[in-house]
């Protein structure tokens, strides 16, 4: 081996590295986004569980046990409701994941050395996230229990070991008697079935990829291939090039929602709860603006292999790790939940988990839907500007 000749060579290379940017970028720029963003979105932690409560006993009681869990690390007490129809409001619209129901009678039932039961309500489209909100849940109504054991112990003057700590007086048979007990029902999910939670996020992720991946190639590849000029040639105009060259991929992507949903439902028996009709009208912005996004990073790159590698960073990673598909957006930093808001993709999923899931409507719906259309239009405008009839 000539060790000058290699010498050249690298030195050749180098300079060609250095002199074009874009190589330079994704080079150094691509690892660093992905240390951050799995360094960041990355957790399976659970904390700050949004908590509703229904106080129907509005006691000294009551407000102590929701003092417990607003004091707690683990739930943020994010609304005070008065109905199970606001509870079901709030589930839908993702601003609570429990809610707590405190019966009326609970300081009577406790004062009377009874156990008052509590009613927790649980957002179940999520198996993993709600178990562990609920363990939460049991771990700070047993805490209550004790304390209540034990104050009723010091008030009787009787002895009770440490290990029943979490239990009231024994009955005359030996057995003991819970304090406070914590029923469970889980809404939307009451199976607790993964699949059902993630095979609709996995529509979103799968149209994206496809999106974006196809479309991103399209204008480069003329670029490269030297057809462009072919075209730049014909009277076609920028917009009408555009949108004629996005139609295939638009009844792709179409076909793609069709065979996700057979395939969910007639092979993996995902339910769809919700409206269909509202569902594929939903599915088209979301497509529509995943469409020119990929078209506009075509235009931009003029290059294959570049408009691929921008079309990986900038729509298919964040619809993994951003979207909220498998990990939370609520457990997720504050500045990267910020990012996730321009993240169409969490849109989409949140809306095909809302339809799938929990049956619920354009009234809640709607502001994911405005900014699906509003997204649409704003990139497919750009991607029209951008595009010039030039060669060179």
């Amino acid at each position: 081996m000539n060790l000058r000749r290699l010498k050249t060579v690298a030195r050749k290379e180098f300079l060609h590295v250095l002199r074009d940017p874009r190589s330079l970028m994704m080079g150094i720029g691509i690892p660093m986004l992905l240390l951050f963003l799995f360094g960041y979105a990355l957790t399976l932690d659970v904390d700050r569980v949004a908590l509703a409560v229904w106080d129907q006993a509005g006691t000294a009681g009551s407000r102590e046990l929701i003092s417990r869990f607003a004091g707690s690390r683990y739930f943020d007490l994010r609304l005070s409701v008065d109905n199970y129809r606001e509870i079901e409001r709030a589930i839908d619209r993702r601003e609570a994941l429990i809610a707590l129901i405190i019966p009326v009678d609970f300081d009577r039932r406790l004062s009377q050395g009874g156990t008052a039961a509590v009613q927790a309500i649980v957002d179940g489209s999520d198996p993993n996230t709600a178990t562990i909100a609920l363990g939460y849940a049991e771990a700070t109504t047993a805490t209550y229990s004790r304390d209540v054991v034990l104050k009723r112990i010091g008030r009787s003057g009787g002895i009770t070991p440490l290990s029943e700590a979490g239990s009231s007086e024994a009955d005359g048979g030996g057995k003991v008697l819970p304090a406070l007990e914590l029923r469970p029902r889980f809404w939307f999910n009451a199976d607790m079935a993964s699949r059902n939670f993630i095979f609709p996020g996995l529509i979103a992720v799968v149209m994206m990829i496809m999106a974006a991946i196809l479309t991103s190639l399209s204008m480069s590849r003329e670029w490269e291939t030297g057809t462009m000029e072919q075209l730049v040639a014909t009277p076609l105009s920028g917009s009408e090039l555009i949108l004629g060259k996005l139609a295939p991929y638009f009844c792709i992507g179409m076909l793609d929602l069709v065979l996700c949903m057979v395939v969910g439902r007639f092979v993996f028996d995902i339910p769809l709860r919700g409206s269909l009709v509202l569902l594929v009208p939903l599915a088209v912005l979301f497509l529509f603006g995943a469409l020119s996004f990929g078209m506009l990073i075509s235009i931009i790159a003029k290059n294959q292999l570049l408009a691929s590698q921008l079309a990986i960073v900038t729509t298919v990673l964040p619809a993994f790790l951003l979207s909220g598909f498998i990990f939370p957006i609520e457990n997720m930093p504050l500045p990267i939940q910020t990012v996730t808001r321009i993240i169409t993709a969490r849109y989409f999923v949140y809306i095909l988990r809302g339809v799938y899931l929990k049956d619920v409507g354009l009234e809640i719906l709607w502001p994911e839907a405005l900014f699906l259309a509003a997204f649409g239009i704003i990139v497919m405008t750009v991607a029209v500007r951008k595009f010039k009839k030039k060669i060179g």
